[in-house]
């Protein structure tokens, strides 16, 4: 048998572009005489549609879409993920269903068991679980069809679940396993993905055909790497990283020979090439053009610029340079020098005309207060006002260029430098940003030196540096990183080793400045836990505070 993975880019909601999409890849894969063609977790519709599943007219388009692509597999036999209405009364109105198309029929339906209801999924809002599992046979092969987490379990290994789909489906001996994912993108991920292919493999002792999404939707990043699997639990084959691909396999190929193995690809590369998708999906999927940012001269601007141009062209991209009194020289340079390396326009909007009338506006209610972060966020709100103007004057989504540091203590203004359209580096550490301008930089100088040597300044009083305000970034980021992404207090992280009161400090930073975060535009997930989405907090709580 020959197994065609079509590793697309869908979109939420886009019932005629999907399927044009996948009609073209069926097109493909009867070109390349492949038997079965296999389509990702949820392709009619796009993942996840979170409460469009609530319309009825939206899962009678899902149902439309089927319609549509029964009637390609009387050429080729189609796996496809899809809603389907649960029939009982009692339980979720839909299941998340694989259907197995061919001959213009659905020879075979399963409905995925074990739902996530963690982190960025919320499968269990919409979904009632599959429970009777078989397997479908097509051509004398008999297919383990399965939907993305089914494989998750390995071994009733998993303590989020009591079944173990695949165990239930041996008794009807299958020769290969499929399994349709909608697997989002974190730097931690593909390591883990292929770590759980292999243990399904070695199990069973049967190759495995695992068939991704690959692109962005909103904070969500697919990255593909659809992957074929030995017996052995080796990989016979892995498909590209953030980009689309039709490849087909032959089923006796896979068993007999060894394969290309798997495709390396290194932290800061792939967060980078995550970035530039997760941009570029934003515009095209909003059919949007055109993008804005400031440009203060700093590391984090910088790199949001870079990734900005490469995702959309260095005439979608205007920089915004906003002086103040406080401004150094060198940042004014620094950020014409990234503009011009990057080829992009840019246009200078001091700020000191409108910050001195607003100090003589409140001058007769402030008195003789002395300035502190008041007048320093007057400065920050001004620039987030020309953004915004520029952005609505010129049909443009500002750019958030805020690290996931600062966003973690709270170190920006609301309404200033917290506003945008879309957060670039909102889960990128400080630390790693710096790591990204090296990668950035790796083929030629676009980030001036300057920018990434400098100490971190909000330049918003005379000879201010991050520091004054919060712990260097080499130690305030392995903090950090294990409150936010692995969930450990306080007592863990001081008999770790960090200084009892660095801790308190930073986690009540964390956590006081949780309404910031309610705030602030949507965050490009990149790690295995980012703000958004995948992480909620109350407001008005009172652990570590």
């Amino acid at each position: 048998m020959r197994i065609a993975l079509a590793q697309l880019n869908y979109h939420i909601g886009d019932f005629d572009g999907n399927l044009a999409r996948m009609e073209a890849a069926i097109r493909e894969a009867i070109r390349m005489k492949a038997d079965l063609v296999c389509l990702a977790e949820l392709a009619v519709c796009g993942y996840p549609p979170q409460d469009f599943l609530e319309f009825g007219d939206f899962i009678r388009r899902c149902e439309a879409a089927v319609e549509t692509l029964k009637s390609l597999s009387r050429e080729i036999a189609i796996a496809v993920g899809a809603p389907v209405v649960n029939p009982v009364p009692e339980g979720k109105d839909l299941f998340n269903a694989a259907l197995f198309l061919a001959e213009g029929q659905v020879r075979h339906v399963h409905h995925k068991a074990l739902l996530p209801t963690y982190d960025i999924f919320d499968e269990y809002r919409y979904f009632e679980p599959g429970s009777g599992f078989r397997v479908v046979e097509w051509k004398g092969t008999r297919i383990a069809l399965t939907v993305c987490e089914d494989i998750w379990n390995v071994g009733n290994e998993n303590p989020l679940y009591t079944r173990c789909p695949i165990d239930e489906m041996m008794a009807g001996r299958p020769d290969l396993i499929i399994n349709l994912s909608a697997s989002p993108f974190s730097h931690a991920q593909s390591a883990e993905r292929r770590q759980v292919l292999r243990a399904n493999a070695l199990r069973y002792g049967l190759p495995l055909f695992y068939v991704n999404h690959v692109g962005a939707q909103t904070e969500l990043i697919f990255d593909g790497g659809s992957t074929v699997m030995k017996p052995d639990g080796t990989v016979y084959a892995e498909m590209i990283s953030f980009g689309e691909e039709i490849r087909v396999f032959d089923l006796g190929e896979v068993i007999r020979n060894p394969g290309e193995g798997p495709r390396t690809q290194d932290k800061i590369t792939s967060i980078h090439d995550a970035l530039v998708l997760g941009l570029r999906d934003y515009f095209r999927k909003l059919g949007l053009s055109r993008a804005v940012l400031g440009l203060s001269g700093g590391i984090d601007s910088a790199v949001t610029a870079a990734l900005a141009v490469r995702a959309l062209g260095p005439d979608s991209v205007t920089g915004l340079l906003m002086p103040s009194r406080y401004s150094s020289g060198h940042s004014v340079e620094d950020a014409r020098q990234l503009a011009q390396n990057l080829g992009m326009p840019y246009q200078v909007v001091p700020i000191e005309s409108p910050f001195a009338a607003v100090l003589q506006a409140v001058a007769p209610v402030f008195g003789d207060l002395p300035f502190d972060v008041t007048e320093e966020n007057i400065q920050a709100r001004l620039r987030g006002m020309i953004l915004m103007a520029w952005a609505n004057k010129f049909g443009a989504i500002l750019l958030n260029t805020t690290n996931k540091s600062e966003m973690a203590v709270g170190y920006g203004t609301l309404y200033g430098d917290l506003c945008g359209g879309l957060s670039v580096l909102g889960d990128v550490y400080k630390t790693e940003v710096y790591d990204l301008a090296a990668h950035i930089n790796r083929d030629g100088l676009l980030i001036p030196p300057n920018s990434i040597q400098k100490p971190p300044s909000a330049e918003l009083r005379h000879h201010q540096k991050d520091t004054d305000s919060l712990p260097p970034y080499d130690e305030l980021d392995p903090v950090l990183r294990l409150y936010i992404e692995e969930r450990q207090g306080p007592r863990e992280l001081i008999a770790a080793g960090f200084d009892e009161a660095l801790v308190n400090r930073i986690l009540r930073l964390v956590n006081t400045n949780e309404f910031k975060r309610y705030q602030t535009a949507p965050v490009l997930r990149v790690s295995p836990k980012a703000f958004g989405m995948g992480r909620r907090m109350p407001i008005v709580a009172r652990y570590l505070s």
